[in-house]
């Protein structure tokens, strides 16, 4: 469905000045804010019904239907109720988690530059309405549908509405739609529609949204769900087998097999990794990290190699120009930010040069400073409003500059010319990286390439203007054409100072086995100082431009593949072509950029990171990660947090394994003996573990804060489920687990007066030794619950108090405990009894031989860690000795 246009294509005469706020504000009453309708979401009904329909609740569907058809209708009914209840305590952590991620999207509020009042400002583009005048530059996305009424170089990609992929030039009187972006060159419009009433909010209407592809960590929960699902249905399958043969009643063996089948199920697993992404992303929003997805969070964790870019991440991008050279003499301006009064140092006679470079750096740029609060800002990109910072220290006033020789003709700053141009009155200015504008000049004036070379060894980063007469060719002629027979006017030296802290995160990042670059597009001299000063660059480290890396993809990827490299210059093919042979080396890469072009780069690497104060809505949209404050050191506070959710998802996911290996221990001791030993541990109170006394010290492992360790050792392994997890499951913590439950049934039996090698007593003396049972593994949870917190320090150590919400959990789980086994009613209904003296007894020194035997392991482990070291170190010292004997 297309609307017509035609009623809405008149200008007003008003559209140089733009809408009034009073104006504006009176459309945006009537017209509704400028938001565009989202896919319909499912519904509640529909997201609990997935809860309940995935491989783990499949497998209790089967099970509690066996119970029903064995005539165990309580059983079955009861299985039924735990599976809807698990499925309603997931869907509420899915909920929690999806309103977490809409929360963090909103930090990040679309912005549009229009015209009010007679003034550029920049506004929530929420806030747009009919008949406002939007400014677009390259990167940005299009917020409303607009009719063109200047263009200049203008490509759009509409590959959103249309699945095009090559850009439209767009002309001056077309229309263009919201949700495209500008690739190239730079428009005003006038805004026809917004919100609901824009073309794509009519296709979004007929439209479903697509599913995305499964991420890195869902398809390792798959591996592990798939794992687990197989080891429950074959071990049940094989003992149920095992049982018809030895003559086990049928009965009987349709216990055995639902109970294994529950034993093995980690009901919980789901949701509460769910949760702890979501907790993740939280954590890293207060860091000023916008995670786009909420995977994301994990893969930051294993990063090996980030590509950073220098200005704006490593420094301030609070840019001022602060030495100018011309062919007359050089200047120094003693200012610093966006003040437009400063003391310049200037002979007497290189004063007017100063002023007609002064004047054509202003007009070839399209930043603005204002005054806002009392401090004088950037509107628009830093290093365009320094030059108008630069042209008001010198008495110039850019605005009138404007109205006296009003741009006729922009080509915008294109990174493979590296220069910008306007035809402006009945001139031509120039502006770009000095060696690109010394290509088309007339002659390059002595003095000029040695001024360059030394302001950018400072750590500057230098820029040249030139100029010409216009012509009247110039206003259609191709850029080449325009960009000619220039004279050069001189150089600005504009400063960036280093972030603060930058040099404490990247020695971080070396001390984690994270190598780091920076690639960046500024001159290799200026690329140098300031690697240097921010202690990126090491003494052996590589200075490179992107003209110098090899084409074969695997050389290139050897020659980077290093810590402290520096490549200047570079296009955004190089980053794609760098991102791609470091990944092609194992690298995980987390790849910085905030242009247009370096969408592809975003999307190659495994993490993208786009900036929040500078970059571009087209990278942002690429990107997996948002810095919103273009901070170097919230790359680094990222990583921590992607270490610590995938830390904690192997916590908790230890922990609910060790409570399974001990739930499924009973099952097998029956079955091994036949049927003879009793049954310790009954479905219902394995159901019970699984879903009420499991879930919450889960939970709360899934909050452990980041170690202050986290950036001390290299990334874990990457699978959640290795040798490592299973060894200490299987053979330390749920082996300790199952024997301490095993013996507090026995020893329950030995104070009634059981002996070894009589008939096991039956009736209420089973249930007491049941709930002497159901108390050890609960109490060898919370044993297990303060081991699990770390995988290599005691919890001692890490202090028994500093994980409030797991003291919280253990709090709930020991008074649930109490309910379960002294609560008549629930105590029956689980087939328990309250356990005598001695079972008492043994289940609390489940809590202490859980934490001794996991100390063990632990010094074990770290002691073999050393000793491996030592061999590895001694090794390469006998090494040297036998070298330096031959020598």
């Amino acid at each position: 469905m297309t609307r017509d246009l035609k009623p809405l294509l008149a200008v007003p005469e008003e559209f140089g000045h733009g809408l009034s706020s009073a104006e504006a504000a009176t459309r945006l009453q009537k017209e509704g804010p400028n938001l565009f309708p989202s896919g319909r979401p499912p519904s509640g009904w529909q997201l609990l019904a997935k809860q309940l329909v995935h491989v783990l609740a499949l497998m209790l569907w089967v099970a509690g239907s066996l119970a029903i058809l064995a005539g165990m209708s309580e059983l079955g009914v009861a299985i039924f109720l735990v599976i809807l209840l698990n499925g309603i305590f997931a869907f509420l952590q899915e909920h929690r988690a999806e309103r977490t991620a809409e929360k963090l999207r909103d930090l990040l509020p679309r912005r549009a530059r229009v015209r009010r009042d007679g003034a550029l400002v920049e506004i929530d583009a929420a806030h747009l309405v009919p008949g406002d005048v939007v400014l677009l530059e390259t990167g940005d996305r299009i917020s409303a549908d607009l009719r063109l009424f200047e263009t200049h170089s203008l490509s759009i990609d509409r590959s959103t509405l249309t699945g095009e992929s090559v850009p439209w030039n767009a002309r001056e009187g077309e229309a263009v739609f919201a949700g495209c972006f500008v690739t190239e060159g730079a428009a005003s419009g006038l805004v026809l529609a917004t919100g609901k009433k824009t073309r794509l909010a009519e296709i979004a209407a007929l439209s479903r949204e697509s599913l995305r592809p499964r991420s890195p960590l869902a398809r390792e929960l798959d591996r592990v769900v798939r794992i687990v699902a197989l080891i429950a249905v074959g071990v049940g399958t094989l003992f149920l087998t095992v049982a018809a043969m030895v003559g086990i009643r049928f009965n009987e063996a349709v216990v055995f097999a639902i109970g294994v089948t529950v034993a093995l199920v980690p009901e919980g697993l789901l949701p509460t990794v769910t949760l702890s992404l979501a907790m993740g992303a939280q954590r890293m929003a207060r860091s000023r990290a916008l995670v786009r997805r909420l995977e994301s969070v994990e893969t930051l964790g294993s990063t090996t190699f980030i590509c950073t870019d220098k200005t704006g991440t490593l420094t301030e991008n609070r840019m001022a120009v602060i030495e100018a050279w011309t062919p007359a003499g050089t200047a120094r301006i003693r200012g610093r930010g966006y003040e437009p009064r400063a003391a310049i140092d200037v002979a007497p006679e290189a004063g007017g040069a100063l002023l007609d470079l002064g004047r054509a750096s202003a007009r070839a740029s399209t930043g603005l400073v204002a005054e806002e609060h009392g401090h004088w800002v950037a509107r628009g990109n830093p290093l365009e409003a320094a030059f108008d910072a630069f042209a008001r220290r010198l008495g110039i006033d850019p605005a009138a500059e404007n109205r006296r020789q009003p741009v006729r003709r922009r080509f915008p700053f294109d990174p493979k010319r590296r220069r910008m141009a306007v035809v402006a009155g009945h001139e031509v200015f120039v502006k770009g990286a000095p060696e690109a504008v010394f290509e088309r000049v007339r002659s390059v004036p002595n003095g000029a390439s040695e001024a360059v070379h030394e302001m950018a060894a400072r750590g500057l980063r230098v820029l040249a203007v030139a100029r010409r007469p216009a012509m009247e060719s110039d206003l259609s002629g191709s850029v080449d054409e325009v960009e000619a027979n220039l004279q050069l006017l001189g150089l600005a030296g504009i400063e960036d100072p280093p972030r603060a802290g930058v040099g404490e995160s990247i020695a971080s990042c070396r001390q984690a086995g994270i190598r780091v670059a920076m690639v960046t597009g500024d001159h290799s001299v200026t690329a140098r100082a300031i690697a240097s000063e921010v202690g990126l660059l090491r003494p052996e480290a590589l200075v490179l431009e992107g003209s110098q890396l090899p084409s074969d993809d695997a050389m290139l990827g050897a020659l980077v593949d290093r810590d402290g490299v520096v490549i200047s210059r570079v296009s955004p093919e190089d980053k794609l072509r760098i991102a791609r042979a470091l990944q092609g080396r194992g690298h995980v890469v987390a790849m910085t950029g905030d242009g247009v072009n370096d969408a592809p780069a975003l999307h190659t690497a495994a993490i993208g990171i786009a900036m929040g104060e500078s970059g571009t809505d087209v990278a942002r949209e690429a990107a997996d990660l948002v810095l919103l404050d273009d901070n170097f050191r919230t790359i680094v506070s990222a990583v921590v947090e992607g270490r610590t959710t995938f830390a904690n998802t192997r916590r908790f996911l230890t922990y609910h394994l060790t409570s399974n290996v001990a739930e499924l221990t009973p099952f097998v001791l029956w079955a091994i003996s036949g049927g003879r030993f009793p049954l310790a541990l009954g479905v219902l109170q394995i159901l019970c573990f699984d879903v009420i006394t499991d879930a919450l010290p889960a939970l709360a492992l899934g909050a452990e804060p980041p170690s202050p360790r986290a950036l001390a050792r290299r990334a874990e392994g990457r699978h959640l489920l290795d040798w490592p997890v299973l060894a200490r499951v299987f053979g330390v913590l749920g082996a300790t687990e199952s024997f301490m439950s095993v013996v507090a049934f026995l020893v329950s039996f030995w104070a009634m007066g059981w002996r070894w090698g009589q008939a096991f007593p039956t009736g209420h003396a089973v249930a007491v030794a049941s709930g002497a049972a159901f108390a050890a593994v609960i109490l060898g949870q919370v044993g297990g619950a303060f081991a699990c917190r770390s995988a290599t320090v005691g919890p001692g150590r890490l202090g028994w108090f500093s994980n409030r919400l797991l003291l919280v959990a253990i709090a709930v789980e020991l008074l649930l405990l109490l309910v379960f086994l002294y609560v008549g009613p629930v105590a029956r209904l689980l087939g328990q009894a309250p356990p005598n003296h001695p079972g008492v007894l043994v289940a609390l020194t489940a809590i202490p031989a859980m934490l001794a035997v996991d100390a063990v392991w632990k010094h074990w482990k770290t002691a073999r860690r050393g000793n491996m070291r030592e061999k590895r170190e001694g090794g390469g010292s006998r090494t040297t000795r036998r070298l330096l004997t031959h020598q």
